[in-house]
């Protein structure tokens, strides 16, 4: 993706970085505790990369980034959670040149909708990446802002390759047949969810969309002044306006931590050791 040409114009873009981290990690915490005990209870943007935290993993990529003049990077709504997050990452992400902000309450929107107001008023374009991203290089990021300097809103993304199936709406009702629950008279064992096929997805020019997704900053403040937000990504809003939204290759190893299975494949593409003694977010 890129050319001599396209990182040219990286000289004259003046980028603003918005990583939403206000989120609770909800399933990877979950995941976490059914593989590993109570002990595993903890945000996966905390998680030992290379004996740095997944979210400045991810942070530091920007640094790199010549374009880059802002990084904000947004965190918990709730006032004692942001506290703590400041706690954990605060002085380290100040060193890398972050800002920090309160994130949304309920939605993603609402935490970029709040990062944007620190968006200096001299930026061309903004960048809005997953924290839980640490995957990209530089080079992957240059790349899309050199196509970014072209279109006013780029998104990758990679071909869908699996073959999709629609499920029914009505979950299939399952017990198993426990002879000890029958013998004390207590329910049956409860089977795991199953649903029925109710169609097969023709998958042709479906895309799976990645993060960082780049926008000239007029246009996503423009979407942003939309009074429906609800949206699953910024694309979204930006497709309401009836603006095109170009797809530009992504990279299969751009993978976003869910659970803690992508947390090894994450380390895995990094090189990046396991856990040691002391906690990440208290290693330099």
């Amino acid at each position: 993706m890129r050319t001599e040409a396209g990182l040219a114009t990286l000289w004259v873009m003046n980028v603003a970085v918005i990583i939403p981290a206000a989120g609770g990690s909800t399933r990877y915490m979950a995941a976490a505790r059914a593989e590993q005990g109570l002990d595993a209870a903890r945000s996966k943007l905390d998680e030992d990369l290379g004996g740095r935290p997944l979210l400045h993993r991810t942070v530091e990529v920007f640094t790199k980034v010549r374009a880059v003049r802002t990084i904000i990077v947004a965190g918990p709504h709730d006032e004692e959670a942001m506290e703590e997050f400041k706690r954990r990452h605060g002085d380290k992400l100040g060193i890398l040149g972050a800002t920090l902000c309160v994130g949304g309450r309920t939605h993603r929107y609402e935490t970029v909708q709040n990062a944007l107001k620190l968006v200096p008023v001299d930026t061309t374009h903004i960048l809005v990446h997953d924290g839980a991203r640490p995957c990209i290089t530089p080079e992957f990021v240059e790349g899309l802002l050199a196509i970014a300097a072209r279109h006013a809103a780029v998104v990758p993304a990679v071909a869908v390759a699996d073959t999709l199936k629609r499920a029914s709406k009505a979950a299939v009702e399952e017990t198993r047949e426990d002879p000890l629950a029958a013998i004390l008279g207590t329910a049956a064992v409860q089977g795991p969810a199953l649903w029925t096929v109710a169609e097969t997805v023709d998958r042709s020019g479906l895309y799976a969309v990645q993060t960082p997704q780049i926008f000239e900053a007029k246009l996503l403040r423009r979407a942003y002044e939309q009074k429906d937000l609800t949206s699953t990504d910024d694309a979204q809003l930006v497709e309401r306006l009836g603006e095109r939204v170009v797809l530009a290759p992504g990279d299969a190893r751009n993978l976003k931590v869910t659970l803690p299975m992508d947390l090894l494949v994450a380390r895995a593409i990094l090189n990046a050791r396991g856990p040691e003694t002391k906690a990440a977010h208290l290693r330099f």
